[in-house]
């Protein structure tokens, strides 16, 4: 029988909403969008979406455990709660590695190919580098329990071979683009400097507590949605790799540059104030993030990157169309 479901996880979140556009331009529209609706806006999103069915993630998981009765031709994997300052650990246990172990393993048993949402908040402070190469999982400490829970279920999936034949997981840099709105403080500094410049006519970054980074010269490796959707659709389209990749640009900016990028964009004179960063927040800051792209274009993929300056200049005539 021809497999012909497509199920997308956290599809009406920002990855996922973008993900199934993409799918939609291509023709598929056999898709099963799983996702938790709460008090965000998210919901709106299902304007933007043309698709077959909708389950909560829990109806979702019952179905999974009871039989579910779809041909599926794979699985995208992007439900999770991605916030790096949710102090929960149980729920973030539960919701991000025993959710995604099951679906692992149900599609594992089906022979399903899956693609996942892992994150560069595995990677800890960066002290011991971003390489994806499974020899190195052992070695990172992340700094937040939403980067463990993440990490977890990279070292159960590696330990269980399942990224040895199945199974997909792409960590995520610093993700920005369309369709983030509902997100509230955990959307990308690009949204949130779009807004205040329109409000009040500058930005502010935090100010650097480590002497070799200046204020707002701190690095992040900032990746367009559009990109990321790329890469699960190489995936999507090469079912007989698999394996634990990096997502990102492999190009380090600072924060500096991505408000220039945005002034620039919109137009508006430069105006960049920094201020004093949360004690919680700064012994579990991530100074320096950059890609490890190796493993990824050794894997086939192609593609260039878009810039920091294209992608914010995208993102900005993005978000004036929608005012």
């Amino acid at each position: 029988m021809t497999r012909n479901t497509i199920i997308v996880t956290g599809a009406i979140g920002f990855i996922g909403t973008n993900l199934v556009q993409a799918l939609n331009e291509r023709g598929y529209t056999n898709l099963l969008l799983v996702d938790h609706l709460d008090n965000t806006d998210k919901w709106k999103n299902f304007a933007h979406l043309d698709f077959d069915d909708y389950l909560d993630r829990s109806a979702f998981m019952e179905l999974l455990q009871c039989g579910f009765n779809r041909e599926v031709r794979a699985i995208f994997h992007l439900g999770a709660c991605s916030s790096t300052t949710e102090t929960d650990s149980n729920f973030l246990m539960e919701n991000n590695y025993r959710y995604t172990q099951k679906l692992a393993q149900w599609a594992d048993i089906h022979s399903v190919p899956m693609i996942l949402a892992s994150s560069a908040a595995t990677y800890g402070d960066g002290r011991n580098g971003y390489s994806d190469q499974d020899s190195a999982l052992s070695k990172y400490v992340p700094l937040n329990m939403y980067g463990m829970s993440k990490h977890l279920l990279d070292k159960w999936a590696e330990r269980n071979g399942l990224y040895g034949r199945n199974l997909v997981g792409l960590k995520f840099f610093n993700v920005y683009g369309p369709h983030e709105d509902h997100k509230g403080d955990m959307s990308s500094v690009i949204l949130k400097s779009y807004y205040k410049i329109l409000e009040r006519g500058y930005v502010e970054l935090f100010k650097s507590y480590l002497p070799q980074y200046k204020d707002g010269e701190q690095l992040r490796d900032f990746i367009y949605v559009d990109d990321v959707v790329k890469v699960m659709l190489y995936f999507f389209d090469n079912p007989s790799s698999h394996g634990l990749y990096n997502c990102g640009t492999g190009q380090p900016r600072s924060w500096n540059d991505l408000a220039r990028s945005v002034f620039k964009a919109m137009q508006r004179t430069e105006d960049i104030r920094y201020i004093e960063m949360p004690e919680q927040l700064r012994g579990k800051y991530q100074y320096y993030t950059c890609a490890d792209t190796k493993k990824l274009r050794e894997a086939g993929y192609e593609a260039e990157f878009t810039s920091l300056e294209d992608g914010a200049a995208k993102y900005v005539a993005y978000l004036n169309s929608i005012q």
